[in-house]
């Protein structure tokens, strides 16, 4: 039976944040939307929207840009669950991760939003924080740099260069998540890279 999920690219709207380290969940679903050469378009529910295909005969997907910013991404993450009657478990939240290094991934499906305001309003806007979310590492900052501005800055030199490598080893990694199940995405994500 075909099924519909939304995979949730947090970050923050507007051209000041495309670029920072907050934002590589957008960038995570725009590789996914070019890859299907689709476009995203204005929803109703508070988002711009992509609506494709896991792949021909598969399961629907939504790929999702909330237009509100990070700390209030609840509310149309939640319009759209009702929207699209997507259950928490079809909900793929990709954001940025400060307690994993960069240039790596972890998946998981619940938890506590360990400091992370947009896990935390999502979680509150659904009623539950038992979703699947892929992690993407952006690390800590170095010395005492406040982690509020790390988020909010661009990504560094060496950062720059790998980023599309990371943001596409993401990509993949939400299909695999929504094509065979956690456990094959994480087994294959979680290994130690060659």
């Amino acid at each position: 039976m075909v099924q519909t999920w939304l995979v949730v690219g947090l970050g923050n709207p507007g051209p000041r944040y495309e670029a920072t380290r907050h934002n590589v969940g957008q960038l995570v679903v725009d590789e996914l939307a070019s890859r299907r050469g689709e476009r995203f378009r204005e929803h109703k529910g508070g988002a711009r929207v992509v609506e494709t295909w896991e792949r021909p005969g598969g399961d629907k997907i939504v790929l999702v840009k909330p237009n509100t910013f990070m700390n209030v991404s609840g509310t149309p993450v939640a319009a759209l669950s009702r929207f699209y009657s997507v259950p928490p478990e079809r909900i793929v939240l990709v954001h940025d991760e400060l307690d994993i290094p960069f240039d790596t991934i972890k998946l998981k499906v619940g938890g506590g939003h360990g400091g992370h305001n947009g896990i935390r309003d999502v979680a509150q806007a659904l009623t539950t924080a038992d979703f699947p979310r892929v992690r993407v590492g952006i690390g800590r900052p170095p010395g005492r740099q406040d982690p509020a501005d790390w988020v909010l800055s661009p990504f560094g030199g060496d950062e720059r260069a790998n980023l599309p490598i990371l943001v596409s080893d993401a990509a993949d990694a939400v299909e695999q998540l929504i094509g065979e199940g956690l456990v094959a995405a994480q087994q294959k994500h979680h290994a130690p890279r060659a």
